[in-house]
């Protein structure tokens, strides 16, 4: 594990429309001593093909080939291979602002943190910044993420060298929710910087556009990941719904 790097997973998946422009937000961070691991899961366009381009012009840019099993694996595929002691994650349809590596390792650092992340902007296909930013507590728990996941994976850096190792379950859409949730129950609270540090795609065929089987698989982290009682879980559904709309006025 190396100190001072980041290791920055990003899966993709057919992903040639948007690729080119998640990597460059990566190449632009002030914050330089970072790994990028793309894990290509089995893609049908020249997303490869983009990828080796810019692999060729920074060896810090890594390629994997993940068959084709989904995001929740080929981040894992990403994982296993990662050798910082930071992990953060950016999808190949998002983007960072410049500063966002150095203002976040600057942040644990300072709080002696092991779990972060903070606000985001959203922003068309066409990448326009829609109007919408979506604002962060200054912390949240394991109880009131339950109730409310507004952290936006994009956003995050964990600390393995204090939480541990770790990998995503094995769901659809919201293993990055169980992800945080299992982080949590290791004793740690997310703490959220204020800065507004990166920009999220809404891209209209993503699992996360179809709110039924997002929610469903909310469902399935409750009650068969988490193993709430079914009271619990459902007390705990009524806030995630409650914030997942306020979270999209």
């Amino acid at each position: 594990m190396k100190e001072g790097l980041v290791s920055i997973i990003m899966p993709s998946y057919n992903a040639s429309r948007f690729i080119a422009e998640s990597i460059k937000s990566v190449l632009a961070q002030t914050y330089q001593d970072w790994e990028l691991l793309v894990v290509d899961d089995g893609s049908s366009d020249n997303s490869v093909d983009i990828i080796n381009s810019y692999m060729s012009g920074d060896k810090r840019i890594k390629l994997f080939q993940g068959g084709h099993h989904g995001a929740a694996e080929a981040r894992n595929i990403g994982i296993r291979q990662a050798e910082g002691r930071y992990v953060a994650f950016l999808d190949s349809d998002d983007v960072w602002v410049p500063t966002k590596l150095e203002l976040q390792i600057n942040f644990m650092k300072q709080g002696g943190h092991a779990f972060i992340f903070s606000n985001y902007y959203v922003m068309d296909e066409e990448s326009r910044h829609t109007g919408k930013t979506v604002k962060v507590p200054t912390s949240i728990s394991y109880h009131e993420y339950l109730r409310n996941t507004i952290i936006g994976c994009l956003t995050v850096i964990i600390d393995r060298k204090q939480t541990g190792y770790f990998e995503m379950p094995i769901i659809r859409s919201s293993h990055d929710m169980a992800l945080w949730l299992l982080i949590m129950r290791r004793g740690f609270k997310a703490y959220g910087q204020q800065e507004t540090l990166a920009g999220y795609r809404m891209v209209g065929n993503s699992n996360t556009s179809n709110k039924a089987k997002a929610a469903f698989d909310v469902w399935k982290v409750y009650r068969e990941i988490e193993h709430l009682s079914l009271p619990y879980a459902a007390f705990c559904f009524c806030g995630y719904a409650i914030h997942a709309i306020i979270k999209r006025l």
